[in-house]
């Protein structure tokens, strides 16, 4: 069960973030439940090495009146790590059974950058459970089109930088958007993603580990959930081009171009909830 950890006041939607076990494993997991849910709860898949928090901004941007379900891969923030290393497709059903445990028959499942690679082993291996999928700044892993070689190096600096000047002018070439003219609008994000990063080196190489070898571009096909694809046109990390391979791969699927980098779920989080809102509550 989730331990509720957090109080809120009675207008606003209780939050719980705990542990639970699932399948053996112990994750962090954090619900926000509002009094009056409209629709299907939305679970929400990180990117990697940073932890649940760091979406923040664009889950205070959703309607107040949506569940929202969060959690911390092994190794990363609050869950514990673990001694053996994962797949997603290991992984995605222990999520699939996370949903399950928390009363759930049906979410919609939102995933970004490495979340969204997870969020489409679940709707492989579990359809029934995935009503709608939004899939962010993402790819279908081994077979897409990479970052450039000079890009790819950012990610395995020895040590990110300390000095959060010199951190945003890394950010900048890694993450592109607003990050090139206005880097201060991430400052707090990149200080968690740099604190991320020294505390869960293992839990980061862990969820690398876990991409090893997967791709979903051949069976595209057999995404059944409707689906919207976000992507940045000014994104290093995952080039656009990955959004059209997953649009045209994933049947009626539709895609959303911003002008924004990597991180805009979090410097344009109200622009995007927005996006993402109205394809989750559309008839």
């Amino acid at each position: 069960m989730v331990r509720p950890s957090i109080s809120v006041r009675t207008e606003r939607p209780a939050v719980t973030d705990g542990l639970m076990a699932v399948r053996g494993r112990r994750l962090r997991v954090q619900v926000r439940r509002p009094k009056a849910p409209s629709g299907p709860p939305l679970l929400v898949l990180n990117g990697i090495g940073a932890t649940l928090d760091l979406l923040d901004p664009f889950v205070d941007a959703l309607s107040a009146d949506r569940e929202i379900i969060r959690l911390d891969p092994p190794g990363i923030g609050g869950s514990p790590d673990v001694l053996l290393p994962y797949h997603l497709t290991t992984f995605a059903p222990v999520v699939g059974d996370l949903v399950a445990q928390l009363g759930h028959d049906r979410v919609d499942v939102l995933g970004y950058s490495w979340g969204g690679e997870l969020a489409q082993q679940l709707v492989l291996c579990r359809p029934a459970q995935v009503r709608r999928l939004v899939l962010v700044a993402t790819s279908t892993g081994a077979l897409s089109v990479p970052a450039s070689p000079r890009v790819l190096s950012r990610f395995f600096l020895p040590r990110w930088p300390r000095d959060l000047t010199a951190a945003l002018a890394v950010a900048a070439d890694l993450y592109g958007g607003t990050l090139r003219t206005h880097p201060e609008r991430a400052a707090a994000a990149l200080v968690e993603i740099a604190d991320g990063l020294r505390r869960h080196r293992r839990g980061y190489t862990l969820q690398l580990a876990a991409t090893v070898g997967w791709t979903s571009l051949p069976v595209l096909r057999l995404i059944r959930a409707r689906t919207l694809v976000i992507a940045g046109a000014d994104d290093p990390v995952i080039p656009a081009a990955n959004a059209t391979i997953l649009g045209r791969g994933i049947a009626d699927a539709r895609v959303h171009h911003h002008p924004g980098g990597h991180l805009a779920i979090i410097t344009e989080a109200r622009e995007l909830a927005g996006v993402a809102a109205e394809f989750l509550g559309a008839p």
